[in-house]
């Protein structure tokens, strides 16, 4: 069983930044793709960033291009998503999640393993 705990989530200002982080137990996180995922009160949840196992490849969803960039770090077994000028509509609980594929995945679906998620809370 992988375990997934999210952390660094907070309130900013629109135009702040912060950084999540998300820390995995086990030591095949290597061979994980690793996603971030977003869900706002009663919307559904939506992809924003997904990196490959050796983190070459990443994909973004098009609102967060520019602004938010995905790494990993294999050797900490931890994936991060720096958050750069945010807006009020990047409000939500964040999740990372990995998929046993190791490679590029959009959909909910197609992930395997959830952390808990993370606040992240943006002010006008």
């Amino acid at each position: 069983q992988v375990q997934l705990v999210e952390s660094g989530g907070g309130l900013v200002q629109a135009g702040g930044s912060l950084r999540l982080s998300c820390a995995a137990s086990g030591r095949t996180f290597s061979r994980y793709a690793m996603g971030w995922f977003r869900q706002a009160p009663g919307k559904e949840r939506e992809f924003v960033a997904v990196i490959s196992r050796g983190g070459a490849n990443t994909y973004y969803q098009d609102s967060v291009k520019g602004r938010f960039t995905i790494s990993r770090d294999n050797a900490k077994n931890t994936v991060y998503l720096q958050m750069n000028s945010l807006k009020p509509e990047d409000t939500a609980v964040y999740y990372c999640a990995g998929s046993d594929s190791g490679w590029i995945i959009f959909e909910l679906k197609g992930y395997d393993y959830w952390g808990q998620g993370t606040q992240v809370t943006v002010s006008s």
